[in-house]
């Protein structure tokens, strides 16, 4: 999937992510700000690149504010920014979290 233009899913509450996502050149650039980090950057990281790939995205910056968000839902706003800045289906009828 191509991303064309800037986008944004999710909050700043708590428990939840901000991810915002948009075009690059070549290669993702993945920036994470959280203040468990230390204790799950890498599980934030890995759910976002295995998200990510699985929707075919290769070239984005993607920056991730996460306010404690669990695994299903940096998932899930990582998949809606990228719907919302590839312009994928316009008519609603999105294939959310792979479900036929």
């Amino acid at each position: 999937m191509e991303i064309t233009k800037s986008a944004i899913a999710g909050t700043l509450e708590s428990s939840d992510a901000q991810v915002t996502i948009e075009p690059a050149q070549a290669g993702l650039e993945l920036e994470i700000c959280s203040s468990v980090a230390d204790q799950y950057g890498r599980q934030i990281k890995a759910v976002a690149l295995e998200t990510l790939s699985a929707l075919g995205v290769k070239a984005a910056k993607v920056v991730i504010n996460d306010k404690g968000a669990l695994d299903c839902t940096i998932k899930a706003r990582t998949e809606c920014a990228v719907y919302r800045a590839s312009g994928a289906d316009p008519d609603g009828k999105v294939n959310w979290g792979g479900v036929k």
